[in-house]
């Protein structure tokens, strides 16, 4: 449901992709702020780089030198204060992992890649490619590196540019972490946890139970999308390297979803285990267990009501966990301190909200475990506070009606603090201070003084700091300029360019840039907006509008960012069409009030008023040719899509690629967050179960789905289209053979987008921006 906004938006607490995967002013100009409760600063004109339409088309649109306008380089610090880096941008024949040195800014290969590579031949059979790539994790020493390859495992030594081969087995060895003495690496084989002595060259079975229902250390579907973010964390090392504590996951009780695969000959059945809203979850219990093996036992966490364990991670004194649980509604987590040995449970303090509670990744400990930091919603709006380790406050950081928000990764799970200088009394965090539709970095002090902005420049940051605060990287963008990456120093100083904003691939494609601007809701709410026109605009002309939508919970679509959707916007805008993104308020991640307006509703009456609002406001306007509206979106944005053609007139076309049609369909945790169980809100899901009103269908459909999509189950779409045939609503559909919820492929995309263009050629008319004859509702 959250995947179109991988794509949407470069970073905007989002995680920034190329468009394969998946609005500030110039640098140095003054901070554009949109909240319901601050004066605006006017639109900026929309701006070309040429005088001539944009000659980007499809095919390179989701090509190479399309992802080379915003490739960065990866990028990690180590214990020894320097960071490890890969940088895209160099030609692949001197690609390398190279070190850092803040201090200097001097980078440095770290390994001979040429020698890593020929050790790596000889040890695999196969294409291994001829460039060494970005592992899947370091030892915190900077000194080794974890790859897979054909399923097996295997770790480089950096200095001596030399692999060795972990695993050989015919199963599939994933999720590899280092101990943090750099001794061990674990892994999950067959849904067991195992370790391997890299001193020793010994692995150790540390799980023996593992089926395909009872998960050893690695993820749930529903753990890892909704809980994790994608991240399959189901184990973590001891601060020692001694013991392990891990998830075990047992799904025998959850719902079976089917899909099938067309080849070869005979179809083959693929199961996935998918709790649905008001269904059974899969149950999970911790256990703890050496890293040889030894000592295994179970944790007892049955004094603390719960249905979800959200987080799990050692005290720095290696001698208890600090566990996270939820209840089902979602409306109350409790913060608590495990004894791993004995199970003894410490409350260490519990939050309650009536809406629901949203998981984050800000507990972070100071003075070596006496104090902590952590962020609520408490007051309407996301801030920082310290506390004793007996749950005692000490201090709100930060307060204020705006947020700390994360810079990067999954939107609905928050990170927002980048580092803690425990020696200069500092916090460095990220939020929107200033700007709700930016985000930048802050540094406050440990009691919640002297908060600083560290970022100059207007945009939006991603920041990667050093543990310590002493240094960051920047990785920023704004509308009008493709990404960079800047170290920094602590204090906000700009030490040194990493990597320059690509103009030079740019500026002669054509772009035009989009204006920003705000919409008036009907109750007076500023709504963020941007609006994307062709090269030779002419205001004494109308032009058709597409709405590009996606509205869900705190996951903006407008933001001063380079976008990830740009360039399939460039192409619309190239042929005649205006190009608008705007925020319905629940959208804006301005707050945890406005989020919360969904309660009951999600995909409901709220949101709809407010996007209908924001199309009338358009209409208005002489250069939108009012009978030329299109809508679309993908996943939650697909939703919208459905809502706004079967409950308003507004939309002559929509495009809509993988919706939820009924909540019913949806996994619990997402689901529930909002809607609660079915039978607790009987009346919200029916209200929201768009099947209903598939017969109210105004305008022409194109419905894009694909068959294996394991996130939004291609139920959704066929329910949508029975309801559809049976009203004898024509529309037009497009499904994808063993794609899932990104339909990512290149070909696929080629031919979705290629596809969705004809559509709107045919359906909104471009050619001169032409007037056409009103098209008939249901058409």
């Amino acid at each position: 449901m959250r995947a179109a906004m991988s794509f949407a938006i470069w970073v905007s607490g989002l995680a920034w992709l190329s468009i394969l995967a998946a609005c500030e002013a110039p640098a140095g100009a003054e901070a554009f702020s949109v909240t319901s409760d601050v004066e605006i600063s006017p639109p900026r004109e929309a701006t070309t780089s040429v005088t001539e339409p944009s000659r980007i088309d499809v095919p390179w649109m989701v090509g190479e030198e399309a992802a080379a306008l915003t490739a960065l380089p990866e990028l990690t610090w180590c214990r020894d204060g320097r960071a490890l880096l890969l940088d895209p941008r160099r030609p692949a024949s001197e690609r390398t992992l190279e070190r850092l040195d803040p201090t200097t800014g001097e980078r440095t290969p770290a390994v001979d890649a040429s020698a890593a590579l020929r050790s790596l031949k000889a040890l695999v059979d196969g294409d291994i490619g001829e460039t060494l790539e970005w592992p899947i994790d370091f030892s915190a020493d900077g000194k080794r590196a974890a790859y897979r390859f054909g399923g097996d495992l295997f770790v480089l030594d950096l200095e001596a540019s030399r692999f060795r081969r972990v695993t050989s087995t015919r199963a599939e060895e994933k999720s590899p972490r280092f101990s943090p003495d750099g001794r061990f690496v674990a892994f999950v084989r067959d849904q067991d946890l195992y370790s391997f002595d890299l001193f020793e060259s010994v692995e150790h079975r540390l799980t023996r139970d593992g089926s395909e229902t009872l998960l050893n250390g690695t993820l749930s579907w529903v753990y890892w999308e909704e809980i994790f973010g994608r991240r399959d964390i189901g184990y973590w090392w001891s601060p020692d390297s001694r013991s392990i504590v891990f998830l075990q996951t047992d799904e025998s009780e959850v719902g079976i979803a089917y899909f099938l695969d067309p080849e070869p000959v005979w179809p083959r059945l693929i199961e996935q285990r998918y709790p649905k809203a008001g269904t059974t979850n899969p149950s999970v219990r911790l256990g703890v267990v050496g890293a040889d093996g030894d000592h295994r036992h179970w944790i007892d966490l049955s004094a603390v009501p719960h249905e979800y364990v959200v987080r799990v991670q050692w005290l720095p004194d290696g001698q208890r966990l600090a566990v996270q649980t939820m209840t089902r509604d979602q409306q109350r987590l409790d913060l608590s301190w495990v004894d791993p040995v004995s199970s003894e449970i410490t409350p260490i303090l519990h939050e309650t909200d009536p809406a629901w509670i949203n998981i984050h990744d800000d507990l972070v400990f100071l003075d070596g475990g006496r104090e902590f930091l952590w962020s609520s919603e408490r007051t309407g709006y996301t801030h920082l506070y310290r506390y004793s380790d007996r749950g005692e406050l000490r201090a709100a950081l930060t307060q204020g009606n705006w947020s700390v928000r994360s810079s990067a990764g999954a939107f609905w799970v928050s990170q927002s603090i980048a580092a803690v200088d425990e020696a200069r009394g500092w916090v460095l965090f990220t939020g929107q201070a200033d700007s709700s539709i930016e985000r930048h970095l802050y540094r406050v002090r440990l009691d919640g003084s002297e908060r600083q902005r560290l970022t100059r420049n207007a945009g939006t940051h991603r920041i990667t700091a050093r543990p310590d605060g002493a240094y960051f990287v920047d990785a920023w963008s704004d509308l009008s300029t493709p990404p960079r990456m800047e170290l920094c120093a602590g204090d906000g100083r700009l030490l040194r360019e990493l990597s320059p904003p690509r103009v030079d691939l740019a500026q002669d494609l054509g772009l035009v840039y989009p204006e920003l601007f705000t919409i008036e809701a009907r109750d007076g709410f500023e709504m963020p907006a941007c609006l994307m026109k062709p090269a030779d605009y002419d205001p004494s002309r109308s032009y058709p509008l597409i709405l590009d939508i996606y509205g869900g919970p705190s996951a903006p679509n407008v933001a001063n960012a380079w976008s990830g959707w740009s360039l399939w916007d460039q192409i619309l805008v190239g042929d005649g069409f205006l190009v608008l993104r705007v925020d319905n308020r629940s959208a804006t991640a301005i707050s945890k009030t406005l989020e919360s307006t969904v309660l009951g509703q999600l995909n409901g009456d709220g949101e709809l008023n407010d996007l209908v609002d924001a199309v009338r406001h358009m209409k208005a306007r002489p250069d939108v040719d009012a009978e030329r509206v299109g809508v679309w979106g993908w996943s939650g944005g697909g939703s919208f899509t459905l809502l706004a053609m079967t409950q308003s007139e507004e939309f002559r076309a929509g495009i809509a690629v993988a919706p939820v049609t009924d909540w019913h369909y949806y996994d619990t945790k997402w689901a529930e967050f909002a809607m609660k169980r079915p039978e607790e809100n009987v009346e919200g899901y029916e209200r929201t179960n768009l099947n209903r009103f598939a017969g109210d269908l105004h305008g022409r459909l194109l419905l894009v789905h694909g068959t294996y999509d394991d996130n939004v189950h291609p139920q959704s779409s066929w329910r949508f289209i029975e309801a559809l045939v049976q009203a004898n609503k024509r529309f037009e559909m497009m499904f994808y053979p063993m794609r899932k919820h990104g339909i990512s492929d290149r070909p696929a995309r080629i031919h979705l987008y290629s596809t969705m263009l004809e559509f709107w050629r045919r359906e909104l008319g471009t050619s001169g921006a032409r007037r056409l004859e009103p098209l008939a509702a249901g058409r």
